[in-house]
């Protein structure tokens, strides 16, 4: 989705002007010593500079008059003196005191990149995930280019760690979010529901999160949404793909804003230009639309809602891999409706307090048909065409209340603690030849409660400790879990951490949905074991990691009866995942340019499901490295981005139950070929850098894997396993063009603060 997409490019501008008056110094701290890296601007313009490892620097500019210095650095608090520039040499000399926060004390964030505060580790924020070539706006398409993450094309999800896309989950204000991505279809990855633009802060842990979150095996992606506009504005657009329009209004006082979106998708246009591989008889529709309102409570205090809609449907038909004439067409139709309301606010001088509700609603009206040559519906008596044609109604809905309450105690140490409770309703009407309205339901109410602190034993050395308390109805099981990490500085901006934990996911709702007994059934579990590295400047981003993860208690599936239906399952399965990651990520060597990049090793088994042994899973390479480029250039106001990506291989395998042997065994097993992806967006602004514009416009265009490089993302085998069809993207290429206005916003400070 793209509708708040005019702000993208607005923000990205590296610009600089020419100057006649020189203006220079030098920054010092308190003791005296040179402060490298601190930014020194004139206020509302775009001159500039930053200093060298002496602390010194210098820069011309033509402005005149009384101006407002600002000096600003990583651990130091904001400087402001007024000067008057008379067009001769300036010196400015600056002693900067520290910040006595989070600024200069060490932060602990193994497992975690975080973007969520401007103080910590800023790796990726709303701009940087829609301006990322081969992410589409999408938020999990750019956490794909970090470390961690797999390059899985078939389904949708982030697989983390070699871990599932389940095991990875989303919090919106502190809230469990269920549906976060659109509803799956066969050998086709769903891109997520919510707009980048929404957040103002992304928190991506490939492992070793806080203990205020749980149910995620392997990964959490928390997700904080934006507080007030700075003022009221409107948005449209048109591209290849579909329409929107957006409208917020700050009130008077700047103490409480609304806003609504709307936004259509219909991909007809697209597929008649890009090929298609599979018929798309019914061409994916999309109506989205969302409502939000903030108030400021107090001066400290905010109470935000947030709430969206869907309605989608789509209809894919492909050849039947089981037959040469015949063909199965999968129709789809979705329904989605989520509301998360949230209050943060402060209680006296040490006490916060954060509450959140959120209720999500999701119904997906599933409808296979096995089809003769002419497209009409066959039914044929013979396994294993007598059960292709069905029907699936399903139905989800989450209810959630959090509290959080924090207790600041000396210096920045702090204990935080509080209580959650989820209602889970799931339902499956199944229909086909042999049964009508088959249900199945499962109902859970989960309750949890946790407590963790922040000790900060010296500046340089700090814990967190916690952990969580929860428990199941519907599985009538308890689990108790600790987590701690450990950090110390080890140089100027430069840090190691240490995590540990166990975390608990209770099975996926399908396994209840089956009719298995509940109470067989215990908690999946994971134990982290995490080693960092991290140096964070203003212009550079260094950050090695290192894990172990031991997984056990896995769903195992054991025998099959007559019609080749799991007959039963248990938690026997268990597994490891290890390797070390590398992100590199650099705004200063090459000029008007950002890059990173991102390298991760992984060597992972697993025993579970039908696996007959321990074995990489078929959703796991062993190697994947991205690059992401994006370059402003000024005098075309005109940015350009791209990306490649590389994965090795993945597994694939054929594993069949053999009743003589009364066990599974793979029948045909082999590796993919690598992955390779090269994807380019060109952005062009034709309203940047004219101060009387009353309208903000952004041309777009990008193609993803731009040379059309083959990428096979697995095998599906036919029912006796003697055939293979290669599971494909639904085209070689995907382009985009649009063009998005805004009214309303001038963002030039923004632009100035954020890059010069």
């Amino acid at each position: 989705m793209l509708p708040l997409l005019p702000l993208l490019v607005l923000l990205l501008s590296f610009l600089a002007g020419s100057a006649q008056t020189v203006v220079s110094g030098k920054v010092k701290d308190g003791k005296g010593h040179p402060v490298q890296g601190a930014s020194i601007t004139i206020k509302d313009t775009y001159d500039g500079a930053t200093t060298d490892s002496l602390g010194a620097f210098q820069f011309k500019t033509t402005e005149k008059g009384g101006q407002t210095m600002l000096v600003t650095s990583i651990g130091f608090k904001l400087y402001e003196q007024k000067v008057t520039i008379t067009g001769a040499t300036l010196k400015f000399d600056v002693v900067l005191k520290q910040e006595p926060n989070e600024l200069t004390a060490v932060t602990i964030t193994a497992g975690s990149f975080e973007a969520s505060d401007t103080k910590r580790t800023t790796v990726l924020n709303p701009i940087d995930i829609v301006t990322t070539a081969s992410a589409n706006a999408d938020i999990t398409g750019a956490i794909k280019t970090l470390p961690g993450a797999q390059q899985v094309g078939e389904s949708e999800g982030l697989f983390v760690r070699g871990g599932t896309a389940q095991e990875t989950k989303v919090f919106i204000d502190g809230t469990l979010v269920n549906n976060f991505f659109f509803s799956s279809v066969p050998d086709i990855a769903s891109r997520g529901r919510f707009s980048p633009f929404i957040f103002k802060g992304t928190v991506f842990s490939a492992g070793g999160y806080s203990a205020l979150y749980g149910q995620a095996l392997s990964s959490a992606l928390i997700l904080e949404s934006v507080d007030l506009p700075d003022q009221s504005s409107a948005s449209v657009g048109v591209s290849t793909v579909g329409l929107n329009a957006g409208f917020q209004k700050l009130s008077k006082k700047k103490n409480a804003s609304w806003g609504v979106n709307y936004n259509y998708v219909n991909l007809v246009a697209s597929f008649a230009v890009i090929k298609q591989r599979p018929d798309n008889f019914k061409i994916p529709e999309f109506h989205n639309a969302d409502f939000n309102f903030r108030i400021k409570t107090s001066k400290t205090g905010m109470l935000k809602f947030y709430g969206y809609f869907n309605y989608n449907r789509l209809g894919v038909r492909r050849p039947d891999i089981d037959s040469t004439d015949l063909k199965n067409a999968f129709g789809l139709t979705n329904f989605n409706l989520y509301g998360n309301l949230s209050w943060k606010e402060k209680l006296g001088r040490k006490w916060h307090l954060y509450m959140g509700a959120s209720y999500s609603t999701n119904t997906d009206k599933i409808g296979n048909e096995l089809q003769n040559p002419q497209n009409l519906p066959v039914f044929v008596s013979d396994e294993p065409y007598d059960t292709k044609s069905f029907q699936v109604k399903q139905y989800g809905d989450l209810a959630t209340i959090k509290t959080v309450l924090e207790r600041r105690l000396y210096g920045l140490s702090a204990i935080r603690f509080g209580g959650e409770y989820m209602y889970f309703t799931d339902k499956n009407k199944f229909t086909n030849k042999y049964t009508t309205d088959y249900v199945m339901e499962a109902d859970d109410h989960f309750k949890a409660a946790f407590a963790e602190a922040d000790i900060y034993i010296t500046n340089d050395l700090a814990a967190k400790v916690g952990g969580r308390f929860e428990h199941s109805s519907l599985m009538e099981k308890t689990n108790l879990v600790p987590r701690i990490s450990l950090a110390y500085k080890v140089g100027n901006k430069a840090q190691a951490s240490l995590a540990y934990g166990i975390f608990y996911q209770k099975p996926e709702k399908d396994y209840f949905l089956r009719g298995y007994a509940y109470n067989d059934l215990v908690y999946t579990k994971a134990t982290h074991y995490i080693a960092n590295y991290q140096r964070v400047s203003r212009d550079y981003t260094l950050r090695i990691e290192a894990f172990y993860k031991k997984y056990e208690q896995l769903i195992k599936t054991y025998g099959t009866n007559s019609n080749g239906v799991i007959d039963s399952i248990g938690n026997g399965g268990y597994g490891k995942a290890q390797g070390i990651e590398l992100f590199w990520r650099d705004r200063k060597t090459l000029k008007n340019v950002d890059y990173w990049i991102s390298y991760s090793y992984l060597d992972t088994k697993r025993d579970y499901l039908n696996y007959p042994y321990a074995i990489q899973p078929n959703f796991a390479a062993t190697h994947t490295a991205s690059l992401v480029v994006k370059k402003f250039v000024t005098k075309l106001k005109t940015q350009f981005n791209g990306s490649y990506t590389f994965a090795t291989g993945r597994p694939y395998y054929n594993i069949r139950y053999n009743n003589n042997a009364g066990k599974f065994q793979i029948a045909d097993q082999g590796k993919t070929i690598a992955y390779n992806s090269l994807s380019f967006s060109v952005n062009y602004l034709p309203n940047i850098g004219n101060p009387k514009a009353k309208r903000f416009a952004v041309w777009v265009f990008s193609v993803n894997n731009v040379l059309g490089s083959d990428q096979i993302f697995g095998y599906n085998y036919s029912y006796n396993g003697l055939r293979k069809d290669p599971v494909l993207p639904t085209s070689r290429r995907f382009v985009f063009i649009g063009c998005f206005l805004s009214f309303g916003v001038d963002r030039s400070d923004d632009v100035i603060n954020s890059n010069l």
